[in-house]
């Protein structure tokens, strides 16, 4: 069920006290936001973080490894603090500089940015010295003060990528026990919502990984880790590549604690695209929807069957629009249109393009660029629109390849590998698509042995280039759509990308996606738009069909999903919930719902709200075979228990003054 509740827009004011800093003789403060505060000990290396009279951080300090020893800031005895004033995408502040130098250890630079009125800080370390080799940096390692010790913290799980149906976890932090996660965490209590978000805001050269765990007696830790692998998370089998040179810097790792840990998720997000602006072409028009040939006609594509497709979007979903548009994407096996393979005939494919916008809809197309579907016929095949062989352009890990999802990785450095993707997003161009879909990006992103470009050590510098020679082979001519893919380091690269991995149709299917979104909603922040996958009708339940549309509407896209080239059951749901135009009003800003509750472990909230244009929106689900009944706690949903709210169900249109 979605509710919206109307309500009048209330103004806020925010005050804000202004930055401070000072020193002493063995100590540093560094001031930030309203009563944050640095205490740098220059004595011990250490630092701790406290928000006026709460302590959020002690002993902490900075760590790396050089030559296999591990070192870290309490190894250095000469430390000398400087800042400057800085302007930049983040706000106007200061950037601390605390040098240390030690005899026998590379030099290291701890770097604190404040920025005004803001209740957060970054740090970055700089390593130099001669002719470093450097995989590991950690920039914080210390000790978190819970503000609830009698209320057992949760910690957040967000996976490196929505590969292999991996799902996010909010696992409950207790003694000896210890969660990693990738790029970022929230470590929060649900009920108050108070809790610390810590992660990486760029992505171009390191893999991070966060960890918090309680040791025995219960003290919390939290380590960010600038060259973390794990294959259960990263997909890597081997360690994480080395940054080379006489200088060598960590990530930006961003720590905040807040008082709804779910705007501070938001608030990272929105650092991240702040630290790593869009490169893909700013998207000005509505936020997508239509239809995708996977969800259920999958390898049955034929041009026929496809033109029908875009019939019935013309002919009997006329009002499921955005913007008065719709996109009709052939994803895999689109290939069945082809004569003579990627370099060959493609007018068919041309014509279906062709007919799609005669029908005013705009055609879509699928591929994966960095993946060799045929690695079993082994290395000696020629890649198309190239002199090279695959087994020339295939990943090198280890003594062998990366193989993952029945395809092996090809180096997105390799001129084989980038002459092959210009070949067929040439084609593609040549015949009118609009949007494209690419997929399992992640095999762009595994560490290697070694890449054909030696200038690129590491697995996110491989991914970096393989998708900016992507988009400038792509032009700014089409819609760009990310789905298997990595979670934080694609959101400068494409639009849309999909919140998790395949979902279909079951009401499984419907929990499985809004895990994600009730444990990575704040993505929408990060891109232009986050999506469900496609929507399946087909023969199922009317409770799960709304269900499944709902949990698209709450992620902040629609892309649908069933055989519309033939009639059955979904058809007549197609026509039914898809012209629902209260319903699709709620994508106008193609926004995600915000979860309710967290806590769900690898389930999800079953509830979901969203503000929009004076109208509180409020999505239920219930993921049971059995009824239930929901008792809603105004307060939780963000109203005000001594106000009067009108009420109207969107499905059913039932109102309630």
């Amino acid at each position: 069920m979605i509710f919206k509740f109307l309500f009048k827009h209330r103004a806020l004011l925010i005050l804000s006290i202004l930055f401070f800093s000072g020193r002493s003789a063995s100590a540093i403060i560094i001031g930030y936001g309203k009563t944050g505060k640095i205490d740098y000990n220059l004595e011990t290396g250490t630092f701790n973080v406290s928000d006026g009279p709460k302590q959020l951080l002690l002993n902490g300090f900075s760590q790396a490894e050089y030559q296999k020893t591990l070192f870290s800031s309490k190894d250095y005895k000469d430390i000398t603090y400087s800042k400057k004033a800085i302007k930049d995408g983040f706000g106007n502040g200061f950037k601390h500089i605390l040098l240390l130098k030690q005899v026998g250890l590379p030099t290291m630079q701890q770097v604190f940015y404040t920025y005004i009125h803001k209740d957060y800080f970054m740090i970055s370390i700089i390593l130099k010295g001669a002719n470093l080799s450097i995989n590991h940096i950690v920039p914080i390692n210390g000790n978190l003060i819970d503000q609830q010790p009698s209320d057992t913290p949760t910690s957040l799980f967000v996976p490196f990528d929505n590969d292999t149906f991996i799902s996010y976890n909010t696992v409950p932090l207790i003694a000896n026990v210890s969660n990693p996660s990738a790029e970022v965490t929230a470590l929060y209590h649900d009920q108050s919502r108070k809790g610390f978000v810590i992660g990486s805001i760029d992505h171009t050269n390191w893999k991070t990984g966060v960890i918090t765990a309680m040791n025995s007696d219960k003290k919390i830790s939290i380590q960010a880790i600038c060259g973390y692998t794990e294959e259960s998370i990263t997909r890597d089998k081997i360690i994480h590549g080395y940054l080379t040179g006489n200088s060598v810097s960590s990530a930006k790792v961003f720590f905040g604690a807040f008082d709804d840990w779910r705007l501070g998720m938001e608030t990272y997000a929105k650092l991240n695209r702040i630290s790593e602006p869009p490169m893909v072409f700013k998207w000005n028009n509505a936020t997508p929807v239509g239809w995708n040939s996977w969800g259920a006609m999958q390898e049955k594509i034929t041009l026929e069957k496809a033109n029908q497709v875009s019939d019935f979007f013309a002919d009997s979903l006329k009002s499921f629009r955005s913007g008065d548009v719709a996109f009709i994407d052939l994803d895999s096996y689109w290939d069945n249109l082809l004569k003579g393979g990627l370099t060959g005939d493609y007018s068919k494919l041309k014509a279906f393009a062709d007919h799609a916008k005669s029908k005013g809809l705009k055609p879509g197309i699928y591929w994966a660029p960095f993946v060799d579907w045929g690695f079993a016929g082994g290395g000696n095949r020629k890649a198309e629109g190239t002199d090279y062989t695959f087994g020339e352009m295939w990943t090198k890990v280890d003594s062998g390849y990366h193989d993952i999802d029945g395809a092996r990785a090809l180096d997105p450095t390799h001129p084989g590998t980038q002459q092959r993707i210009a070949t067929v997003i040439n084609k593609f161009k040549e015949c009118g698509f609009e949007m494209i879909k690419i997929d399992f990006l992640g095999h762009a992103a595994i560490e290697s042995d070694h890449f054909y470009d030696p200038k690129i050590t590491t697995g996110m510098q491989a991914y970096k280039t393989g998708m900016e020679f992507l988009l400038k082979q792509l032009d700014g001519k089409m819609l760009v759509y990310a789905a298997i893919s990595p979670s934080m380091a694609s959101g400068r690269y494409v639009h849309v990308r999909r919140i998790a991995c395949d979902a279909f149709k079951s009401i499984k299917d419907t929990e499985y996606t809004l895990n994600s979104v009730s444990n990575g909603w704040w993505q929408t922040y990060l891109y232009d738009y986050i999506d469900a996958d496609h929507v399946v009708f087909s023969d199922q339940s009317d409770g799960e069909n709304k269900a499944r549309l709902l949990s698209a509407i709450v992620t902040g896209t629609c892309i649908t999903g069933d055989d519309f080239s033939r009639q059955g059951k979904w058809t007549g749901t197609a026509r039914h919930l898809l012209s629902n135009a209260e319903i699709l009003k709620i994508l106008e800003d193609g926004k995600a719902f915000v979860p309710v509750e967290g806590n769900r472990g690898k389930s999800a909230s079953q509830l979901f709200v969203k503000e929009l244009n004076g109208v509180k929106y409020l999505a239920v689900f219930n993921y049971s075979d059995e009824t239930k009944d929901f008792n809603i706690d105004f307060s939780r949903i963000g109203l005000k228990l001594d106000q009067v709210y009108g009420t109207e169900n969107l499905i059913s249109r039932k109102k309630k003054p």
